[in-house]
């Protein structure tokens, strides 16, 4: 520890923790092992674990701990019934198997099936007392008592800079109105999909009453140390500092590769469970040694202590480098918590829990913002969080067929919109679908999927898939065939259920827009 930085002695400054919640739509598009389950898994090992934490935290007084995105798509998942019920399925189907395998001939398999059982017991509890009505009942207290700061996000995570302007406010303005209808907030601050920015977007953001977002540290060239307004239009950008935040989670280290957590890449393939620590960088799989719960407790209070230790190291470093208190915002998917990072959970409530006895004050964007942790405007170049912090992952040479297919699809169903507008005050199903079609095929998840090689196949079968509904319905309505579109429309809206309040009456015209 350096010094000036005595455990307890308060710093300077302000630091927040950021997180962002995100799946593709998934329900009724494949199980196993590409599909439902990557949400089932999310939810048992990420969302339950991580909102006990924040649930805890508010009983126990705590305010304010923290920024928290989520983003539409999965928030209607979260609410969805059909996946309620079938996350509820998955648990009793994950309390059996740990049954069968706590029967097992080999010892290491039986242990591993009773852990599995209790936690599978655990996860069964807290879904029928706490989710069964899905996620809303879950986040909408924590936003009333002020725990957490809800950040929002367009409808269905498109790669923004990449997307049509009149499309793009679109899909944030219904973005927000669907937070306001299931949370009775609307969010101020958002995170936009892959931190994705173009010269622009902040106006948009301004005009949909955003007054702050994230991005990624190198988009402010580094200097993280304050938020910054974005030209002339007072809206905020907040950098992620990537010296603290990689402390956690990097391409190349962080806590969760320590030897003695849960392994999150091998599986007991007769059970679908993760049986076995890290053990070691190089160690393969058949070799590394079963997981012990006793012997990772105390390496999460270590590094506990070091990301404690090198938030207030950074704070006092930043605050002498400007001349006054600085920012420091750690972000990370919230899915590295418990999906990725099996004792990631535990991890966070006890830092949340230590920052302030150790001096740091802790707080939201949103707390930052109005507490004057704001320097002066900026200009931003093209940037996002992903490989090369450019878009090459979204529109690099192995996506360009997913970009054409987005513009083209984009500019077919805006086309055919347009063309419905003989009477714009009446709720049109017809359009509503194009729309919400065309936002599903140019989902940001997709041509992720694809540059990194993780089930491609099944990313592009979705976007092509979503493509062909949007032309399929806009054709029959640009023909004329008003019955034959409503047909399409109704079925495609049942495959999918949801954003049921998108109104595509409130797609502006290209000419009067902003």
């Amino acid at each position: 520890m350096t010094a000036g930085t005595r455990s307890g002695e308060p710093v300077p400054g302000q630091f927040t923790l950021v997180l962002h919640s995100h799946l593709p739509w998934l329900a009724n598009h494949g199980r196993w092992p590409v599909g439902e389950e990557w949400l089932y898994q999310s939810w048992a090992n990420c969302y339950q674990p991580v909102f006990a934490a924040l649930r805890r935290l508010a009983a126990d007084g705590y305010t304010d701990v923290l920024s928290l995105g989520i983003t539409p798509v999965l928030a209607a998942q979260l609410d969805d019934p059909h996946c309620v019920t079938s996350m509820h399925e998955w648990l009793a189907d994950w309390q059996l198997r740990a049954m069968e395998a706590a029967t097992d001939t080999d010892a290491d398999r039986r242990r591993m099936g009773h852990r599995e059982y209790r936690a599978a017991a655990a996860a069964i509890d807290d879904f029928e007392t706490q989710w069964r009505h899905g996620g809303s009942p879950q986040i909408r207290p924590l936003v009333n008592a002020g725990v957490i700061e809800l950040l929002g996000g367009p409808l269905a995570h498109p790669f923004g800079p990449l997307l049509d302007p009149r499309l793009r406010r679109f899909s944030l303005r219904e973005g927000l109105a669907d937070a306001a209808l299931r949370w009775g907030a609307r969010p101020t601050g958002i995170w936009a999909p892959e931190c994705a920015y173009t010269a622009g977007m902040e106006t948009e953001y301004a005009a949909a009453g955003v007054s702050h977002f994230m991005v990624d540290g190198p988009t402010l060239h580094g200097d993280t140390a304050l938020g910054r307004p974005v030209g002339d239009s007072g809206v905020v950008a907040f950098g992620r500092d990537l010296t603290v935040s990689y402390r956690v989670w990097s391409p190349k280290s962080g806590y969760p590769g320590h030897a003695a957590y849960r392994d999150f890449h091998t599986y007991d393939h007769r059970t679908g469970f993760k049986p076995v620590r890290v053990t070691g960088k190089n160690v393969p799989g058949e070799r590394k040694k079963p997981y012990d719960a006793d012997l990772a407790d105390p390496v999460i209070d270590k590094h506990v202590d070091d990301f404690v230790t090198a938030v207030r190291d950074r704070l006092v470093a930043e605050s002498e480098r400007i001349g006054g208190p600085a920012h420091v915002v750690a972000a990370f998917d919230t899915e590295l918590y418990g999906h990725w990072w099996h004792e990631g959970p535990i991890w966070l409530e006890r830092v949340l829990r230590r920052l302030p006895e150790a001096g740091v004050t802790v707080g939201s964007l949103d707390t930052a913002r109005r507490a004057g942790y704001v320097g002066d405007p900026v200009e931003l170049h093209d940037s996002s969080w992903g490989s090369g912090k450019d878009w090459r992952v979204w529109e690099g040479p192995q996506v360009d067929h997913l970009v054409q297919l987005n513009a083209e699809v984009t500019a077919t169903a805006l086309d055919s919109v347009d063309k419905r507008r003989e009477e714009p005050h009446v709720r049109d199903a017809v359009a509503d679908q194009i729309l919400r079609e065309t936002l599903l095929t140019v989902q940001s998840d997709w041509p992720f999927m694809v540059s990194k090689d993780t089930a491609a196949g099944y990313a592009q079968d979705r976007a092509y898939k979503h493509a062909h509904a949007t032309r399929e319905i806009s054709a029959a309505s640009d023909a004329g065939r008003e019955h034959r579109a409503g047909e399409l429309a109704r079925g495609w809206r049942r495959a999918d259920n949801l954003f049921g309040a998108l109104d595509a009456r409130r797609l502006g015209r290209w000419e009067d827009d902003l």
